[in-house]
């Protein structure tokens, strides 16, 4: 391998993490984002490949008083029902829609212990437990699931999703829900656009070290050719 194979791979190393945060920027004010780190892992031929993760740090709560906005305040994600498959979010911005079914703000159904979640109309109220209750009485739970351990998350269309399905339901005892309340985003805007004009300088500086190699490489050639 050569020196611009590692360049070339620093380029879509930087190109990777803009990419990240740009996205990440664009989400600062969604209700349960998670922000992904991008990283640098260095391979045998020296070539510079990016990884990413989802950063799972909690973001700050943020009271609504709305009975259908619930935040997590523990580990785990609720869980909706997608075209594609069960899809994780964060994002507790909840409604009924007119089949009587709790969604969440793309339509997704909500799942609970016993599948989606359906309301009758009353007074809701959501415990710390995860429960579901309308008028006093209980009538469902939120099915709250974490990633299974070795497994990482996917992110698709502004949800999560484990590759492999290894979910793990969290035992009652473990959920944490408050009512009334949104998870903000956990990105920091002012941190990650610092951040990005970092990258762009330093994407800007392997560029310029890409363009002088490749006119070294343009004038060894023609000498060598001189010297045929």
């Amino acid at each position: 391998m050569g020196p611009g194979d590692a360049i070339r791979g620093a380029l879509r190393y930087w190109e990777r993490r803009q990419a990240a945060l740009s996205n990440n920027l664009a989400n600062a004010a969604t209700d349960g984002f998670k922000g992904e780190r991008v990283f640098g892992r260095l391979l045998e031929d020296m070539t510079l490949r990016a990884a990413s993760r989802t950063d799972a740090q909690p973001g700050a709560l943020a009271q609504t008083g709305r009975a259908l906005d619930v935040a997590l305040t523990g580990r785990g994600y609720l869980v909706v029902s997608t075209p594609d498959g069960l899809r994780y979010t964060r994002s507790g911005s909840l409604s009924v829609d007119d089949a009587g079914r709790l969604t969440d703000a793309r339509g997704n159904p909500v799942l609970g212990d016993s599948g989606p979640i359906v309301l009758p109309r009353g007074a809701v109220e959501v415990t710390q437990d995860g429960a579901i209750r309308v008028d006093g009485e209980e009538v469902a739970r939120f099915r709250i699931e974490v990633p299974g351990g070795g497994t990482r998350l996917e992110r698709r269309d502004g949800l999560y999703f484990v590759p492999d399905g290894a979910g793990r339901r969290l035992p009652q005892d473990e959920i944490a829900m408050k009512g009334g309340h949104l998870e903000q985003s956990n990105v920091d805007p002012v941190g990650a656009l610092v951040e990005l004009l970092d990258i762009q300088r330093a994407y800007s500086a392997t560029l310029r070290t890409a363009q002088v190699l490749d006119g070294v490489m343009e004038t060894t050639a023609r000498d060598l050719g001189r010297v045929r």
